[in-house]
């Protein structure tokens, strides 16, 4: 009986799951207000977990050049920094902020550090991650190389599982809420763009 209860339970919060978008979050921007992303409907969103120390952090210029581009057309960067990753993204959300924008001179909205990973995760990465899984790591690119060297170095199978790899992974937002595709922090930003493009036509 036990054992019917837990797999209705599971099958409950799978549907639960399902029938979510990302406008049923609330997150904390970097004042540590509450948001709803309720408010972005409408907007193509492209969602990054990101670090200040990382060496993919110069992918902050060409998210700031794909903002500044496209935001009049109805896109929305939302940028999430997470400390998970090599702890390389130290410090408070007041220095990180002074940091992108000192170096970066970011505009998007950046929210409140968060956890992508493990039991202290915030809700919306568990319905990302429940949207779409890992996606493999660009072999051609060196630092791809590298991570999926160390990666299964540590578990052989490691890319069987949805969870954010390293910093600056993407997720691509449909204009009604849906999560269209992931990108790893590999991946080029010119096919960013052109799926982002893509979103925007419709």
């Amino acid at each position: 009986m036990k054992k019917l209860i837990f797999c209705l339970m599971t099958v409950m919060g799978v549907l639960t799951m399902s029938a979510q978008n990302v406008y049923d979050f609330t997150v904390k921007d970097n004042l540590g207000e509450e948001v709803s992303l309720s408010q972005y409907k409408g907007k193509v969103l492209l969602i990054v977990n990101t670090a200040t120390r990382c060496g993919f952090t110069p992918q902050y210029t060409e998210l700031e050049a794909l903002y500044e581009k496209y935001a009049k057309e109805g896109f929305e960067i939302l940028d999430f920094p997470c400390n998970q990753f090599g702890e390389q993204a130290p410090g408070t959300i007041e220095e990180i902020h002074q940091f992108c924008s000192a170096n970066f001179n970011i505009q998007f909205p950046q929210f409140g550090k968060i956890e992508v990973n493990g039991p202290g995760e915030h809700p919306l990465y568990t319905y990302l991650k429940s949207q779409k899984g890992f996606g493999g790591f660009d072999l051609n690119e060196r630092l791809g190389k590298l991570l999926d060297e160390m990666f299964r170095k540590e578990d052989p199978d490691y890319d069987k599982s949805s969870d954010i790899k390293w910093n600056f992974t993407k997720f691509l937002v449909s204009r009604d809420g849906s999560v269209v595709k992931r990108f790893e922090p590999t991946d080029k930003m010119s096919d960013i763009e052109a799926d982002i493009q893509k979103e925007l036509k419709k």
